[in-house]
């Protein structure tokens, strides 16, 4: 049985710390064998932010046609879910923020139309992780994005539990992240482990 991964690059800045992070974490789940992964650079993924006209608490669906028509599904059916994204003036930065407001859709099926987010069989079983990088060495730059995240996870029924981060702050300019001491080994650590975890799940 594959385990699917979805993974997003929120940066909008292609190749930097984030990404770097991101590309590790997909190198060590992919070695680890029988995973299907699929990753999305938000910056070319036509995801319009949310206008916020509550439509799909009535629809079960946004009225925006863009690219959440293609992510939707696998959305839903992703095994595992990652969001890697850089901290921009103590929040999550703007592409990785406009998705998760979209996840509004999900909320409204799960809080308003109580509807199924997922299937049954999945609940339980799927994980997340956020990976994201900061320029600051301050331990509090991740405090504004992790409820945030959080949310992100909880309406597509990956709860705290289930989620996974990994944060690496004091890396700025682009490629900072290389000369980092343990960041590389993290990501393969997290990602490795992930996998076995769902592997465990799903009986694989």
């Amino acid at each position: 049985m594959e385990i699917k991964v979805l993974a997003f690059a929120g940066s909008p800045r292609r190749g930097g710390n984030s990404e770097t992070l991101l590309d590790w974490v997909l190198q060590a789940m992919e070695q680890e064998g029988g995973v299907a992964i699929e990753k999305v650079v938000l910056t070319e993924a036509n995801v319009n932010p949310c206008r916020g006209c509550n439509a799909c608490e009535k629809l079960n669906k946004c009225v925006q046609r863009d690219g959440m028509d293609y992510l939707h599904d696998r959305i839903v059916d992703a095994d595992c879910l990652i969001l890697a994204a850089p901290i921009f003036c103590m929040g999550i930065c703007a592409q990785a923020k406009a998705l998760i407001d979209r996840f509004q859709v999900f909320r409204s099926r799960k809080f308003v139309l109580k509807l199924p987010v997922v299937a049954p069989e999945k609940k339980g079983k799927r994980m997340g992780i956020f990976l994201s990088t900061a320029g600051q060495n301050w331990d509090y730059v991740f405090d504004g994005a992790v409820p945030t995240v959080k949310c992100f996870f909880h309406v597509v029924d990956i709860p705290d539990r289930d989620i996974r981060y990994l944060m690496v702050n004091g890396v700025d300019e682009k490629g900072a992240i290389l000369s980092h001491p343990s960041a590389k080994a993290d990501a393969g650590r997290l990602g490795r482990d992930v996998v076995r975890e769902l592997g465990t799940r799903m009986g694989r």
